[in-house]
């Protein structure tokens, strides 16, 4: 019976998210609309002359007063059509969906190595503070606030690809020699695993490298100094010198009372590091010329595409909302004290 009121609460999560999403969908359409430039006079060609401007302009219903395109758009929407790319020709859909595994590989993949290094520098730096570790913990977080992303990854581009020649050229998610993996789930590592094809997977992971490690020491920075932060906190507590004092072991003080009690924030953390990440990647995906949603928005702004863009938008926006969904649930996990009911 206890699940019945955690799926309520679920639901209740889920149906505060609708207006959220209805607000990006409104601003994301006047925004699009506010754009330099205009779309027709781009498709209709330099040596265009009015009449064909104003025939491409029909074809694509921008004609129509804004208010009637805003109702065609939202009715698209509850039919699930985003619809077509005049820049690809093809469906906003079909487009995200074909680009978005490329981002996601990435962004996660970069997650996971900085929180790899991250969250055990943050503890080490917190259990010794004012020790060398401590100060490469602070250099790290310096380091990784302060350099863009385009900069980091045109650097190791440099140094790993044209000083030393140890990796592959910077030139998409698979390098020419290899075929890309049937597809499955859209990521190269998990397709080529499935297929049991490891020299693609070996491909795929060695082009992934250097983006990753590019995007990861962005996202490094602040969840190495929230853990830090979060641990010096909790190790100052009462209840750890409680803990002490009843003889438990080190370990057990460390990992199962004060790293858990942390686990909070820095959970808070990674789900806003990974917003930030995805909208990040953008760079990333321009300097290592990687065919993920974010050089797709790019391409889509410049020739002001309505659709594509509105689309990426809308994407993000759920992608956000399943994130914080993620997060409250997390929550409870981690610390059974914070109930749905409480909140």
């Amino acid at each position: 019976m206890a699940s019945y009121p955690r799926l309520r609460a679920v639901l209740m999560r889920v149906a505060q998210s609708v207006p959220v999403v209805v607000g990006v969908v409104v601003i994301s359409f006047l925004l699009t609309r506010a754009l330099p430039g205009d779309p027709a006079a781009y498709f209709a060609g330099a040596a265009a002359d009015e009449a064909s401007i104003e025939q491409v302009r029909v074809a694509l219903g921008l004609d129509k007063p804004l208010i009637q395109q805003f109702f065609i758009y939202s009715a698209d929407l509850l039919r699930g059509d985003l619809g077509r790319s005049v820049s690809s020709g093809q469906p906003v859909a079909a487009d995200l969906a074909k680009r978005l595994p490329a981002s996601l590989e990435l962004t996660l993949t970069a997650l996971l190595l900085s929180c790899g290094i991250a969250i055990p520098l943050g503890i080490l730096a917190a259990t010794k503070p004012g020790s060398w570790i401590d100060h490469i913990c602070r250099l790290l977080v310096t380091a990784g606030v302060s350099l863009p992303t385009f900069f980091t990854g045109i650097l190791l581009i440099y140094f790993f690809y044209y000083l030393l020649g140890i990796a592959p050229s910077p030139l998409g998610r698979l390098d020419f020699i290899y075929l890309d993996p049937e597809h499955v789930t859209g990521f190269y590592l998990i397709d080529a695993a499935l297929a049991g094809d490891w020299e693609t997977w070996s491909g795929a992971a060695k082009q992934l490298i250097l983006p990753a490690v590019t995007l990861a020491l962005f996202t490094l920075a602040p969840i190495a100094r929230m853990t830090r932060a979060a641990m010096l906190t909790a190790l100052s507590s009462d209840f750890i010198r409680t803990a002490r004092a009843a003889g438990l072991s080190s370990g057990m003080v460390l990992f199962g009372y004060a790293f858990r009690n942390a686990m909070l924030p820095v959970v808070t953390t990674l789900g806003m590091v990974f917003s930030f990440a995805l909208g990040a990647n953008v760079l990333v995906e321009k300097v290592f010329a990687w065919p993920g949603i974010g050089s797709y928005a790019v391409e889509a702004l410049v020739v002001s595409d309505y659709a594509a863009v509105q689309g990426f938008v809308l994407i993000m926006a759920l992608l956000f909302v399943l994130l914080n969904l993620i997060i409250d649930l997390l929550y409870t996990a981690i610390d059974p004290r914070i109930g749905f009911a409480a909140k």
